[in-house]
């Protein structure tokens, strides 16, 4: 299956919005105000099929995904939020949660009835209010935008943000720094905020944005140069399922060319269940895309570093 690289001429799409679009510098001063609170993830090289490989190790991340690097960047900048909502299906909540209990917030976390219990147990247990709202994300967002309309705090959106884009940019940013000679970071793709991120922190290195095949609007919008409502069927769908990459994010990615590449179900699960078998790595399907991509030939680089994004799962090793 090959992969899909291009330059998008429409960038003006956040713009038209009247928001900026985040730039490099913005995720360097990410970096400085998160430093206190989130992990820098370690980089794990291995071989693998004779050829080497960079993991890096970002579901080490403390609430389980590289989400609190964004919701932590958003929260400390605005210093003035002492209550904070969001909507998520189940990771960009959780980073938030966690967030705003490191830094002293009161959160709500909308999340749709299908969010898996991995997920909402973990935010419950943070102390975060937890409603289910919905069966969809956009039902759970449009509950969550009601809550904040009647004074419930700050919304914290899950990708489409210039501080959450430039907090997800500084897992690139640590990659580069720890190993500079890496050529590639392939990361999993859902509404666009890691993959946005990673184009600006990773020093020019190229970024290969893995999606599912049937849960792919980051390469639907690619295809038609704006985005566009896609389908979200695959066993990724609770970290990936985006209906619609985000509006920042494409404007971020329009201008980079990254190269989207889409991978099975089926490989998926078997790159999770390697992770497993020869590193002891347990992670959630999310996670393993971009291995998946890699091992099966779709990313053409002399050193890759692939992220290992999340770890929420219910999915226990045998």
């Amino acid at each position: 299956m090959p992969g899909y690289g291009r330059q998008v001429s429409d960038v003006s799409f956040a713009a038209a919005a009247g928001r900026r679009l985040p730039e490099t510098d913005d995720v360097a001063r990410a970096a400085e105000r998160i430093a206190p609170y989130a992990r820098r993830t370690p980089l794990f090289p291995v071989e693998l099929d004779g050829r080497p490989l960079v993991l890096k190790l970002e579901h080490l991340q403390l609430s389980g995904s590289f989400k609190l690097r964004g919701a932590l960047n958003a929260l400390v900048a605005d210093g003035s939020a002492t209550a904070v909502v969001t909507a998520s299906g189940g990771n960009h909540g959780l980073g938030v949660a966690v967030a705003a209990r490191l830094l002293g917030r009161a959160a709500t976390i909308f999340v749709p009835e299908p969010a898996p219990s991995s997920k909402t147990t973990r935010i419950a247990a943070t102390g975060a209010r937890l409603v289910r709202a919905g069966a969809t994300y956009a039902d759970a967002v449009e509950a969550a935008l009601e809550c904040v309309a009647d004074g419930g705090g700050r919304y914290v959106p899950a990708y489409d943000d210039l501080l959450v884009v430039a907090g997800q940019g500084t897992v690139a940013a640590e990659i580069v720094a720890d190993a500079p000679g890496v050529d590639a970071i392939v990361v999993a793709a859902g509404g666009g905020g890691l993959a946005a991120g990673t184009a600006l922190g990773g020093g020019g290195r190229r970024v290969v944005a893995v999606e599912p095949e049937h849960c792919s609007s980051l390469h639907d919008a690619l295809v038609a140069g704006h985005p566009v409502e896609s389908p979200t069927d695959s066993v990724a769908a609770s970290a990936l399922g985006a209906t619609r990459v985000g509006e920042i994010p494409f404007g971020v990615l329009a201008t980079r060319a990254p190269e989207s590449v889409l991978v099975t179900d089926g490989e998926i699960l078997a790159a999770r269940d390697r992770l497993w078998e020869e590193f002891r790595l347990a992670v959630e399907p999310a996670a393993a895309a971009g291995l998946a991509a890699w091992t099966a030939g779709r990313v053409d680089a002399a050193l890759a570093c692939v992220v290992l994004c999340g770890a929420n799962t219910e999915w226990l090793p045998q």
